[in-house]
């Protein structure tokens, strides 16, 4: 089950995410590289994901998820459905290893565990606000809040030829000390993203199935309690 630490992460979570919707609305939004031929430049690549960025408003996408905690060398896997909405409107239903939802309006969080027939119910963390959670009203100030290199300058592509970088937020947050993303230089598309913390636990996420803009209700994000769950404070 997901707790107070899963709701710290939720804005860096987002923030992958939308890097990884980005490169879906690139495919057909973002300016392509001269002469057809994939982007080579740090500031060409940084401004192919701002520009991805621009004209998302919702976003829906399955995802697989690794927590890896480094002092106890261990991973947790995950997988389900994310949903996102600028003003810091989430829906994160994990199907794997516990069923659960966690679900927020920009004001309220509620975590549903039905195993429990419980859900926790408190405010939501104001760094759903904050530079990690607000690029769906942000628009894709990458450079504003991130120091931007590629992870290799000498080499800025892996052995699969994406161009991979290394992403330093310029006020650190306990829950996202350095993120790291792979992305494919001709779309766009992140192929995976590695948030890192302060102690260097990590969580990989990897992403399928993302649509764009189509529209999702904001009842989506507000949860009623199914008759006979108990409701308790988010401690």
């Amino acid at each position: 089950m997901y707790s107070e630490r899963m709701i710290r992460m939720l804005p860096v979570l987002a923030w992958a995410v939308l890097v990884a919707a980005g490169g879906a609305w690139a495919q057909t939004a973002a300016p392509a590289p001269k002469s057809g031929q994939p982007a080579s430049s740090l500031e060409e690549v940084i401004r192919g994901l701002e520009t991805a960025y621009g004209r998302i408003n919702d976003l829906k996408a399955d995802f697989e998820q690794t927590a890896f905690n480094k002092s106890l060398n261990q991973s947790i896997p995950a997988q389900g459905t994310v949903y996102l909405k600028k003003g810091g409107k989430l829906r994160w239903e994990y199907a794997e290893p516990t069923p659960q939802q966690i679900v927020s309006d920009g004001k309220t969080v509620w975590i549903y565990t039905p195993a429990l027939a419980q859900v926790n119910v408190g405010p939501a963390p104001e760094a759903l606000a904050g530079p990690a959670g607000s690029f769906l009203t942000g628009l894709g100030k990458v450079r504003e809040h991130f120091s931007v290199r590629f992870l290799n300058p000498a080499e800025p592509r892996d052995k699969d030829g994406n161009v991979v970088l290394d992403l330093t937020p310029k006020q650190p947050l306990p829950t996202m000390n350095r993120l790291i993303l792979s992305l494919d230089p001709r779309t766009w598309d992140v192929r995976r993203a590695v948030v890192y913390d302060q102690f260097e636990n990590t969580v990989t996420m990897l992403f399928r199935k993302t649509a764009v803009n189509s529209g999702l209700a904001d009842s989506l994000f507000t949860f009623v309690a199914p008759k006979g769950v108990a409701t308790v404070p988010l401690r």
